[in-house]
């Protein structure tokens, strides 16, 4: 602990307010000299606590420093909606104050209470909250027979959760709103998603889910390789197999960063980020209507968050964070695109490039000389008729390089850094802080997305 200021005691509070508190939280209310808190919570506390009340500064997170500062002398509690370490309020006030300075005393979180109410096992029901978040984030957890709780926004989210599971596809799914959980007005409203028959209601409200998937409704995977119908795109678009096998090679793990370098319809980056919430992803398109495309997809696959920029690379990679892979599905003879690149990689760093064209089969020839790696070549066939038979329809090759920056060795990385190295700034953080629904637009460079 902090011991330069009287810490900062976090009190969890529920709907029930000052009477489901323990004896612990009263006692640092009532000891508080100053209590920070929204006005729905500030309005909780009785007569008896005398602390000066300070609702929370909008926007809320750049004036935490300068806030706390200005009662670093004095006894300070914040109020906390359930668990401040669940989604709440405990993780911004760790991450600007410190958590050394912090004492923090749980509530049970409305997912808690949600799951007692319903009989779900917390450890089996996935969570996601649409607070300050797009709704589109949703997407990607719809799977048949599914349990999830979602964290409403507010007063509208539940009929536009509906609106999302009926466009989706999963209108048939059960949806329950539960309404001021643990406290004397608590509510609960049913419906499916097809016919959700009632008006907003209270804006303290957690939404149950049952997932059921229409019955012409596609079938989308959890892992990487999903069905081509599932993209918009203009025929530059990864094919599935290839695209199962890029992802692959590609190896995301939880907290990466990728950039997709001539993105065509996007589905490289779109899929690197759905293999976990906290992958980030940088799709590059030169081509305005694509990298519009790009942001379209992204919002229907379940990862608004996937930044887009428009403009030709390598120039449009210059200051965008470092990444962890980058994959670059067009423009290979682009002068410049593959040292750029390679060079804006950290030791460790990944790099795939695919290719359909004899010209970037020689330079990815060349660099697999120089830097060893792997260089495969996909083929795959399709069956389709043949008069009155069947026989296999053959898609161009791709050719494939894929090759760990650890195994190239100081010598292959001093070679690639001079003027053509990208000065990359920042990592997954800083994609995540500039990302959102209104993602800027795309890099395609000569080829475009491998199409095979």
């Amino acid at each position: 602990m902090n011991h330069a200021h009287p810490p900062v005691t976090v009190v969890g509070l529920g709907a029930d307010g000052w009477d489901g508190l323990a004896a612990t939280g009263r006692e640092a209310l009532l000891a508080a000299e100053v209590v920070i808190g929204g006005p729905r919570q500030l309005n909780l506390l009785p007569p008896g606590c005398t602390a000066e009340r300070v609702p929370w500064p909008s926007p809320l997170r750049p004036a935490v420093r300068g806030l706390f500062a200005e009662y670093a002398e004095r006894r300070v509690s914040v109020l906390a909606s359930g668990d401040p370490m669940f989604f709440g309020i405990g993780r911004t006030l760790a991450e600007e104050l410190g958590a050394d300075r912090l004492r923090v005393l749980p509530h049970p979180s409305s997912v808690s209470h949600a799951c007692a109410r319903l009989g779900w096992p917390v450890e089996e029901t996935e969570v996601i909250s649409l607070v300050g978040r797009p709704i589109a984030s949703l997407s990607r957890s719809l799977h048949a027979r599914r349990r999830l709780l979602v964290l409403s926004a507010g007063a509208a989210t539940p009929t536009e959760v509906a609106a999302l599971l009926r466009d989706r596809g999963f209108g048939p799914s059960r949806v329950r709103v539960l309404e001021q959980l643990g406290g004397e007005r608590e509510r609960h409203l049913e419906g499916t998603a097809d016919d959700w028959p009632h008006a907003p209601g209270d804006p303290l409200n957690v939404i149950a889910v049952e997932c059921v998937r229409a019955a012409d409704t596609v079938r989308l995977s959890a892992v990487p390789g999903l069905p081509d119908q599932a993209y918009e795109h203009d025929g530059q678009l990864t094919k599935r197999h290839v695209r199962a096998a890029t992802l692959a090679a590609l190896a995301p793990a939880p907290g990466e960063l990728l950039w997709d370098v001539g993105g065509g319809s996007g589905s490289i980056a779109v899929e690197w980020m759905r293999t976990h919430r906290s992958c980030a992803a940088v799709s590059v398109e030169r081509d305005p209507v694509r990298a519009e495309r790009i942001g379209r997809n992204a919002a229907a696959l379940g990862v608004p968050g996937l930044r887009v920029v428009t403009g030709a690379a390598p120039d449009a990679l210059t200051g965008l964070p470092t990444p962890d892979a980058v994959f670059i599905g067009g423009g290979l003879t682009v002068p410049g695109l593959l040292e750029a690149c390679w060079a804006a990689l950290p030791v460790g760093g990944r790099l795939v490039a695919n290719t359909v064209t004899l010209e970037s089969e020689v330079l990815l020839a060349g660099w697999y000389r120089r830097y060893g790696g792997e260089l495969v070549r996909i083929a795959v066939a399709h069956a389709a008729p043949v008069g009155g038979f069947t026989g296999w329809r053959q898609a161009m090759p791709v050719t494939q390089w894929a090759a760990d920056k650890a195994t190239a060795g100081p010598a292959a990385v001093k070679a690639t850094a001079g003027p053509a190295a990208v000065k990359a700034t920042a990592g997954p953080a800083a994609v995540r802080a500039t990302a959102g629904p209104a993602a800027e637009p795309a890099v395609e460079a000569a080829e475009g997305e491998t199409s095979p």
